[in-house]
């Protein structure tokens, strides 16, 4: 990889490989993450997300390949690299017999803040991440959602380039969640990386410039999430209403067309949700069988095609195999 490319990126990854006895957790992947970007790695439980992370973050070594993280050396920079990254895993990685202000302010000092920043930066946190309640609660005591924002605050603590999150608000509400999502962005304004999984896609696309989709340890596309949809999220969706609320003559019928991958019903609102890759001709359809049951159609609308239908079309093995297939 050139001298410009090096200077542009923060993470290259040439042919990285971890293969645990005959089996290749991560086979081969190639792909460059830019400096100041949100870079989202998605795929399905067990697709090598999170041992791709242990590698680039230092805690696996790789079987075959190589990396460059924050400009070293994966194999022989490890302590340099360590020393500009941060990391939120999965799993609780926190001293339980602490409470949460006295956790930070030690996380803080490991990695040599001083003081007075060190309470600068915690006050910034707990306002920010919604802390103050329980700010003086021992660790233990926490819930899951609690936990996981402590895990993800104290990250701030301390100066880094890259930051990499991996499943960052499980066990959060969608308030604070958004919060933290916002969070992060303003973070990248002021010059920070962030290396990012979620099995939420709206987050993925709410928060990501480009996006990773890794199946089976090989990466299957790297694209902005714009471009995701619009070449992968075939499927369209048609949602409509009735005025008599629902029938389920017109769903049994509209269940059994051709045309028609999956059909949904809301049974309070009364909505319909129809799943296809032909609404020219499932809107018509619609109409056709609402005058047939003497029924009348109050809305109906195409939805958007979201980052969860593309994401879907790209892990399904067909897909992969046959992207142009219909």
């Amino acid at each position: 990889m050139g001298d410009t490319l090096a200077s542009q990126s923060i993470i290259e990854v040439d042919k990285l490989s971890k293969r645990f006895g005959d089996k290749a957790a991560v086979d081969e992947v190639s792909f460059e993450m830019r400096r100041g970007e949100v870079f989202g790695f998605l795929g399905p439980n067990g697709a090598g997300k999170t041992t791709t992370i242990k590698m680039l973050t230092t805690l696996l070594p790789p079987t075959s390949g190589s990396a460059r993280v924050v400009g070293r050396d994966l194999r022989t920079e490890g302590k340099k690299i360590r020393e500009r990254i941060g990391v939120v895993q999965q799993q609780d990685s926190f001293d339980q017999g602490l409470n949460v202000e006295t956790s930070m302010d030690i996380y803080g000092l490991i990695w040599d803040v001083p003081k007075r920043d060190r309470r600068r930066r915690i006050d910034e946190v707990v306002k920010r991440f919604g802390m103050k309640d329980f700010l003086k609660m021992p660790t233990i005591d926490l819930s899951s959602g609690q936990r996981r924002r402590l895990q993800v605050a104290r990250e701030f603590l301390h100066d880094m380039d890259l930051l990499f999150l991996d499943e960052p608000t499980v066990g959060l509400d969608p308030l604070v969640r958004r919060g933290i999502l916002d969070y992060f962005k303003e973070k990248v304004k002021e010059g920070l990386s962030i290396f990012f999984t979620t099995h939420i896609l709206e987050e993925a696309e709410y928060l990501c410039d480009r996006i990773a989709v890794i199946n089976q340890g090989k990466i299957v596309q790297v694209d902005t999430p714009e471009n995701l949809k619009r070449r992968f999220g075939r499927a369209k969706a048609v949602e409509f209403k009735l005025l008599e609320g629902t029938s389920r003559e017109l769903f049994e019928r509209l269940s059994s067309s051709d045309e028609v991958s999956k059909l949904i019903q809301d049974e309070v609102g009364g909505t319909y949700r129809v799943t296809t890759s032909r609404p020219e001709i499932v809107i018509p359809e619609i109409y056709k069988l609402a005058e047939k049951y003497g029924l009348s159609v109050s809305s109906i609308y195409i939805a958007e095609t979201t980052l969860e239908d593309a994401f879907i079309n790209l892990v399904t093995v067909d897909d992969v195999r046959r992207p142009d297939s219909s």
